[in-house]
């Protein structure tokens, strides 16, 4: 629409994928948006902290993973991102030996050696959005959002009654809601222009 993107979008954490944090990179855009568990990941200290997390294991001076048990997970295999566009694979690491330990009940859901998914590119997006949203302009950035957007959006859908796109196919959908743009900003023109009136 305007003929470049934005420098910092800002969005739901529903928005940050691995998808959409690539198309950020690659058209020069800082990650501004959530993802999905930003919320406990960033107030839930048990959680963030958590030892059995995957993301929390310690590694030796070869590179494996090890466990709070102190065993090591080998690699097992790669496998396509589920409705990844850009070809990325995330990697498999198996426990060489989750018999007698302690953390087991807690670890791993069935009697087999426990396997984790590692997406190392991933979780380093994750802690450069944790970074920014917790620095100060991310912090101006996510509460000029929740202002403008989050009562935009509750005047359209709930006094206005808009809450499903009736129109089908890319480009319908985008008028449809061009229209429906443009009808908020009249709305707010001539709520606007009657003030203006009413102080002269």
């Amino acid at each position: 629409l305007y003929g470049f993107y934005p420098k910092y979008p800002v969005a739901d954490a529903g928005y940050g994928s691995f998808n959409n944090y690539l198309f950020c990179q690659d058209h020069r855009m800082e990650k501004f948006m959530k993802f999905p568990m930003y919320k406990k990941e960033t107030t839930d200290e048990k959680y963030h902290e958590d030892p059995l997390r995957a993301v929390n294991f310690k590694t030796d001076p070869e590179g494996n993973l090890i466990c709070p048990n102190g065993r090591k997970f080998h690699f097992a295999y790669r496998k396509p991102v589920k409705g990844n566009q850009y070809g990325r694979q995330e990697e498999y690491y198996t426990c060489e030996d989750c018999s007698g330990c302690p953390y087991a009940e807690k670890c791993k859901r069935t009697e087999k050696n426990r396997t984790v998914r590692i997406n190392a590119e991933l979780s380093a997006m994750h802690q450069e959005v944790l970074d920014n949203l917790q620095s100060i302009h991310g912090a101006l950035l996510r509460m000029n959002r929740s202002i403008q957007a989050e009562g935009t959006f509750g005047i359209i859908k709930y006094d206005r009654w808009y809450k499903r796109i009736v129109r089908r196919g890319l480009d319908s959908v985008r008028v449809e809601i061009f229209l429906v743009s443009i009808g908020h900003n009249l709305y707010k023109f001539n709520n606007k222009q009657m003030r203006l009136r009413e102080v002269a």
